[in-house]
């Protein structure tokens, strides 16, 4: 499980929107001052946006909740959202050099590939399941996250 903890932004009849904490990803690592990837973090952290869950809790402006993913759904999000939009570029630029279309005609095929790509994962309709808990839920069941 991939799990990460939100703040309640807003919350009504089961649905809820969260921002992520504030802390960053490396937070708690010794030579985040040395590293280049804690640096990134900070610059982009100003880019949070709130998203809607669900959660049966409830839950007011504030709370904090437990968010967490199987390592299936998010392998499955970066398939569609990365891998299929790729593959269709290479496909789409691929054709146009098969027609003859030269350099202009690859780059158009690679981002017509692009695009299909993206609709295609859009239209397949598949929302990753997230698990929003009560951040001291997983305490007093005696479960570690």
């Amino acid at each position: 499980m991939i799990v990460t903890t939100a703040r309640v932004v807003a919350a009504d009849n089961g649905r809820t929107m969260v921002e992520p904490s504030n802390e960053s990803g490396c937070g708690g690592c010794k030579s985040r001052s040395v590293c280049g990837v804690s640096g990134l973090g900070k610059y982009f952290s100003g880019n949070r946006k709130a998203i809607e869950v669900q959660c049966d809790a409830s839950v007011t402006a504030g709370d904090e909740l437990q968010l967490s993913m199987s390592e299936g759904d998010m392998l499955k999000a970066g398939l569609l959202a990365y891998l299929l939009p790729s593959v269709m570029a290479l496909a789409g630029a691929g054709i146009a050099s098969a027609y003859g279309w030269g350099d202009a005609g690859a780059v158009l095929g690679a981002a017509g590939g692009v695009a299909a790509g993206l609709l295609m994962g859009r239209l397949t309709g598949w929302v990753p399941h997230i698990l929003a808990q009560r951040k001291n839920e997983y305490s007093s069941k005696g479960e570690t996250p």
